[in-house]
């Protein structure tokens, strides 16, 4: 039973701990990630820049200034990733 309490306790550490490492990713940054992740990058208009993704989605992600975290989870959401996957690749 303890065991099994500790388990809980650490994976819940870790997950708040990554959760706030998405705070502070600029948009370079997310396209660098997301073309690791096997995306192709296309022209954008203004400061934006779209991302092909392998599941067909086109994401648009300013360049210019910090993500704000809803932005970069939604972003990440309609990529196909998961915010490990995501973070694992920063």
């Amino acid at each position: 039973m303890k065991k099994e309490m500790v388990a809980d306790y650490m994976e819940s550490w870790y997950n708040l701990i990554m959760k706030e490492s998405l705070s502070g990713v600029n948009g370079k940054d997310a396209v660098k990630v997301f073309v690791k992740a096997g995306g192709v990058t296309r022209k954008g208009k203004g400061n934006h820049k779209n991302v092909k993704m392998p599941n067909g989605q086109l994401v648009t992600i300013p360049q210019d200034r910090e993500l704000k975290i809803g932005l970069l989870k939604s972003v990440i959401k309609k990529a196909g990733m998961t915010e490990d996957e995501f973070l694992k690749l920063l």
